[in-house]
């Protein structure tokens, strides 16, 4: 199963999680750079940071070795990750992690993603990725989406060489989530004034893995008000 890539463009984005029910006061919004002055003009709070980066060679033998690996959670309890069975829904997962790692803050409309969230909240990451597969709304909205970024949309089947994943606040820890992996990654402490700190600063280690890879993007959901 496929779906058509959403596009890495905060509006689009932004106008995703409006139609899932998520208060117009938050919003997708670019992270210009990752040193400290261009990260102190993004709005606070922060509640989620989403890296788009180029999927190479040692990441497919890093997720093939993550399969292998007991996909045991060794995460918190209290870490909702989803697993991805299908193909380009990465976008949309990295949004659904940033969400629902934050239903404390977000106070979500009364809908198909609230319902969705509610349903699946003691279900097993596996289980979460299969309810996905048939939640038709959001299906629905993902591709109506997908068709509204500023370049072509590529073909479902086409393969895309890009990854989403999200970092949220948890308990005190940093988390990466990505639907890919079977559990969440765990990077040390952090706070919910730390987030876009501590995020960016894994960021950078994705970026100096292949230094002369300039097809990174990243983006936060925070206030815009």
């Amino acid at each position: 199963m496929a779906w058509v890539p959403l596009e890495s463009n905060p509006e689009v984005m932004t106008k995703f999680l409006h139609k899932l029910g998520v208060p117009k006061k938050w919003s997708v919004l670019d992270v210009y750079g990752l040193e400290s002055d261009l990260l102190a003009i993004v709005p606070r709070p922060v509640l989620a940071v989403i890296l788009l980066y180029p999927f190479s060679k040692i990441d497919k033998a890093e997720e093939d070795k993550a399969e292998v690996k007991d996909s045991k959670n060794d995460g918190s309890d209290s870490v909702y990750h989803l697993k991805q069975n299908i193909s380009n829904a990465c976008g949309t997962i990295a949004l659904l992690h940033s969400v629902a790692n934050n239903l404390d803050v977000i106070q979500l409309e009364d809908g198909f993603l609230k319902k969705f969230l509610d349903e699946t909240k003691g279900l097993s990451y596996a289980e979460r990725g299969e309810r996905l597969e048939k939640s038709q709304e959001i299906i629905d909205t993902h591709m109506e989406s997908a068709q509204e970024g500023q370049t072509e949309a590529p073909a479902e089947d086409m393969e895309v060489y890009h990854h989403f994943v999200a970092f949220v606040h948890k308990d005190g820890s940093l988390y990466e989530l990505d639907g890919r992996k079977p559990a969440p990654i765990n990077h040390g402490s952090t706070t919910p004034e730390a987030l876009l700190d501590d995020a960016a600063r894994v960021c950078k280690e994705y970026m100096e893995r292949d230094p002369n890879e300039v097809r990174f993007t990243v983006v936060a959901l925070a206030a815009n008000e």
